[in-house]
């Protein structure tokens, strides 16, 4: 007897031709964020506009949690407002004669509309409310709100039209950093509680590390990378496409001590960080970013150093680019890290795959806006 298997969140191959430009792109997510990541002229708002029924490709097929949005061959292809998709656009997008309330009601409207009664959407309209934080703004007009209100709202109409999915494109691309830092939190929250699968369009390599359970990277009109954050981000052959500056790796750890000197001290697979202090108890989980231009390689392990942070590491792989950089992934127990270093630098340490090393990290050198708390483990 045979076990049906659950079909993944999100399954597209798509193919389109345009004057000097080709589209072809495939890649299967499972349920979470998936983040869609590309700079400008990727393909990435093209990809999109075929999920959301906007553009029919020559070829290929959409598929959201085993629903058949458009299929060439059987020549399925759903209008847009069939699609039961939650669109989040850059710029909200609120219907500016309705006050808060009426533009989130208009997304229960929608869910009415759609077949769904809108008590099922998200949840309801008292669990979404709260869960972004808006319950003081819904008398208040579209033009009174900050734009990171704006678009906590947006996310809110979007939710609560009872999607099967949520499409957020670049949703914080026309925020400062201030609004950015304003609206993270709430994204956060939404992203684990959504109940729907995400996908995220982002240019963003920090946002995408922060949010971001699946990561596909799309570079001329293809999927260049695909997987878990912690395998794309660390992956040496993606960073052209990522963006030198931005590469690095994110690692998942857990407090076990707040120190009296302002530290707190978070234990990994292979080894602890001592990172500026972080407003949690003991036993919460998080996630950190490292940047790779922030960590030092050492043959031997170093003494009298400032430096606090002291991993015994493996390189696993490493790639020379055209300049006088090299990227080098670290294998640390079960995370992975990835440093910068100089030509020079690679040369004289010998640094090849299979190379056991130290990687050195200052604690001031993860900034607070780079860890993320997670759920609490759970104790015995």
């Amino acid at each position: 007897m045979s076990v049906s298997q659950t079909p993944p969140a999100l399954d597209i191959a798509v193919r389109h031709r345009f004057p000097g430009f080709a589209l072809d792109m495939s890649f299967t997510a499972p349920d979470g964020v998936t983040a869609l990541f590309g700079r400008s002229g990727s393909g990435k708002t093209t990809l999109v506009n075929a999920l959301a029924g906007l553009l029919k490709p020559e070829e290929g097929h959409v598929r959201v949690s085993g629903k058949t949005l458009f299929d060439s061959r059987s020549r399925v292809m759903l209008a847009p407002y069939r699609r039961r998709i939650g669109y989040v656009f850059q710029d909200g997008r609120l219907f500016p004669h309705f006050n808060v309330r009426q533009n989130l009601t208009y997304g229960r409207w929608f869910a009415a509309r759609a077949g769904r009664r809108p008590q099922d959407a998200a949840g309801g309209f008292s669990r979404v409310v709260d869960m972004l934080g808006i319950s003081h703004l819904l008398d208040r007009r579209p033009m009174t709100l900050s734009g990171g209100e704006k678009q906590r709202v947006a996310i809110g109409r979007a939710l609560l039209s009872a999607p099967d999915m949520l499409l957020m494109d670049e949703p914080l691309a026309a925020l400062d950093e201030a609004r950015k830092e304003e609206i993270l939190p709430f994204l956060d929250r939404t992203t684990r509680e959504a109940r729907v699968p995400i996908l995220y369009v982002s240019h963003s390599v920090a946002e995408v590390a922060r949010l971001a359970t699946t990561v596909v990277v799309v570079d001329g009109g293809h999927v260049v990378r695909s997987g878990s954050p912690g395998d794309v981000l660390t992956d040496p052959r993606a960073v052209p496409s990522l963006g030198v500056r931005d590469a690095g790796a994110v690692v998942a750890g857990t407090i076990v001590a707040q120190h009296s000197d302002g530290l707190s001290e978070v234990r990994l697979t292979g080894g602890r960080l001592l990172l500026p202090r972080i407003e949690a108890p003991v036993g919460t989980g998080v996630r950190v970013r490292i940047q790779a231009h922030d960590v030092i390689l050492a043959r031997e392990a170093p003494s009298g150093l400032s430096a606090l942070n002291i991993l015994p590491v493996t390189i696993t792989d490493l790639k020379r680019g055209e300049g006088p950089g090299v990227v080098v992934r670290l294998a640390c127990a079960q995370d992975h890290l990835m440093a910068r270093v100089t030509r020079r630098s690679a040369d004289a340490l010998a640094l090849a795959p299979g190379l056991s090393c130290h990687a050195i990290l200052k604690s001031v050198a993860v900034a607070p806006g780079d860890v993320w708390l997670a759920e609490p483990e759970m104790t015995s």
